[in-house]
């Protein structure tokens, strides 16, 4: 799998995945007791991205994934990718979703990828301890009957996760649209340990 081999041909400019960090609220600094302040977590963000963006300079990337790989995960936050891979900015292509399941936009953001932006490889990540294992699909019923609309899409809830990441893999192989499905592998991450476990597609 080409995840890890790199062979660059442009400037590479290191950025860490902190400097905006998708971080449970436990890592948000605290105030001091009894401070009063209106700012919202979104407010945060945009300071961290004014701090951020005083000391950025171009890297002169254009949106080809050096590494021409598309990975797709859960949105979970306790995965934060490019330190789990050991991925750079500008190497990859980030698909997130709820459970991280191959689903009809998962399918259109890879065959973008594919057919315009040169990726070749694809890499699946699903999770121990995932909020999909938790809900069902009565989660749509319950959804119409506080609004009054049926959900047009599946909630893609699982009890098994190794047999989740088999049926993505198999919806990315068997996609019409897709041209590389030569390379396509599936792991699941463990939140506890940070290691991945690759899944058999038999």
């Amino acid at each position: 799998m080409t995840l890890f081999f790199r062979s660059h041909s442009r400037p590479r400019t290191h950025v860490t995945s902190t400097v905006i960090g998708m971080t449970t609220s436990a890592s948000v600094p605290a105030r001091p007791e009894g401070a009063i302040t209106d700012d919202t977590v979104t407010d945060r963000l945009v300071e961290a991205n004014e701090r951020y963006a005083a000391a950025f300079s171009d890297p002169g990337m254009d949106a080809r994934p050096v590494l021409h790989v598309a990975v797709v995960a859960c949105m979970d936050a306790r995965l934060d990718l490019h330190a789990a891979l050991g991925l750079e900015l500008g190497d990859c292509h980030t698909i997130r979703n709820a459970g991280g399941v191959v689903t009809d936009d998962v399918i259109r953001s890879l065959t973008i990828s594919q057919r315009k932006l040169g990726t070749r490889s694809v890499v699946l990540i699903h999770h121990t301890g995932c909020g999909l294992e938790a809900i069902t699909e009565d989660f749509r019923t319950e959804l119409e009957m506080e609004v009054g609309q049926r959900p047009a899409w599946a909630v893609e809830a699982f009890r098994d996760v190794d047999q989740d990441v088999r049926q993505s893999m198999q919806r990315v192989r068997t996609s019409p649209f897709l041209v590389h499905t030569d390379d396509v592998r599936g792991f699941v991450f463990d939140v506890k340990t940070g290691l991945l476990r690759e899944i058999d597609p038999a």
